[in-house]
């Protein structure tokens, strides 16, 4: 693998893990009746949108490099009807779905991230691939978070820089020396998003 290769394949578990850690925030501020709501006909509960990126991530990086990322096994029209029952297993279907990504990506060191995968029979590199879900998850995420602020009922702490907070935080960044680093790192560690 290229060093190119592995900045980008770092780069992008870095994204992942900062999404992840989004939607674990929402999740863990509402409670089994919330994560069950829907806001209108048109619209999914947050359990429907972690049912539907399970079923995507399963699908997607299950043996990720030898079959279509499509499997005969998923049924995605379900992902959005038939809903888990307890937050519990919410949070496992959560879960197990990024731990697929991740063990997935894992297994990418030192492969070439041109080598081809399938998606319904439609070639991506491994790079777009990659970029395929970067867009996808993040996507569904922001509906979460979204439905997080709309259905919970404590006071909303912001997972970005707070509202009229953008110039202290920028004053403080623009402080310091530039450094190279990656936009999710201080978010990672604990603290606020720089987005």
């Amino acid at each position: 693998m290229h060093t190119q290769e592995k900045e980008f394949l770092e780069s992008a578990k870095k994204q992942f893990a900062y999404y992840k850690l989004l939607g674990d925030k929402c999740l863990e501020r509402l409670n089994e009746t919330q994560l069950q709501q829907v806001l209108n006909a048109n619209s999914n509960s947050m359990a429907m949108i972690v049912q539907h990126l399970h079923g995507n991530m399963m699908s997607r990086w299950t043996d990720f490099l030898t079959t279509d990322g499509e499997k005969e096994t998923r049924n995605r029209d379900l992902e959005f009807e038939i809903l888990p029952q307890t937050k519990t297993s919410v949070l496992s279907l959560w879960n197990e779905g990024w731990s697929c990504l991740f063990h997935a990506l894992e297994a990418l060191e030192g492969q070439s991230l041109s080598q081809l995968v399938y998606i319904r029979n439609q070639g991506h590199t491994v790079m777009e691939a990659i970029n395929r879900q970067l867009a996808h998850y993040p996507y569904h995420v922001g509906q979460m978070v979204f439905l997080a602020k709309v259905l919970s009922t404590s006071d909303w702490e912001s997972l970005s820089i707070p509202k009229n907070a953008s110039g202290s935080y920028n004053a403080e960044k623009f402080a310091k020396e530039k450094s190279k680093g990656h936009f999710t790192d201080e978010y990672l560690r604990g603290q606020k998003p720089t987005e």
